[in-house]
């Protein structure tokens, strides 16, 4: 499937299956030796998740200095993901910006780390 194909339609219960969380980055760094430029994210979900690793691709966007402090969406429930010298733990969501760049998804207001998405 594309980018530009319809999506096509899922049950629900699919969709509930994948878990969704809030979370503040506390810590942000380049991927050393990544073929494509990325940066280490350190995400701290809360007590019930933790603190996770995620490799994002958000070079283009984004300073690792900008990064923390600010809370990011990412999926909590897929299995982990070794990206070069990195384990990824979660999925950091986004969207393309206009150049296909990735705009990080992230709440209007600042919410309680660990919140699920509903």
């Amino acid at each position: 499937m594309s980018h530009s194909d319809p999506p096509a339609p899922i049950a629900l219960d699919d969709f509930l299956k994948v878990d969704i969380r809030v979370g503040t980055i506390i810590a942000a760094q380049p991927l050393e030796g990544a073929r494509i430029p990325a940066l280490v994210l350190t995400i701290d979900f809360g007590s019930a998740i933790g603190i996770k690793q995620s490799s994002a691709r958000i070079t283009r966007n984004y300073q690792p200095a900008d990064l923390v402090g600010r809370q990011a969406a990412a999926v909590v429930n897929l299995p982990a993901r070794r990206v070069g010298r990195v384990l990824s733990q979660v999925l950091t969501l986004g969207f393309p910006d206009a150049a296909g760049e990735v705009v990080l998804i992230a709440p209007e207001r600042g919410v309680p780390n660990g919140g699920r998405l509903y």
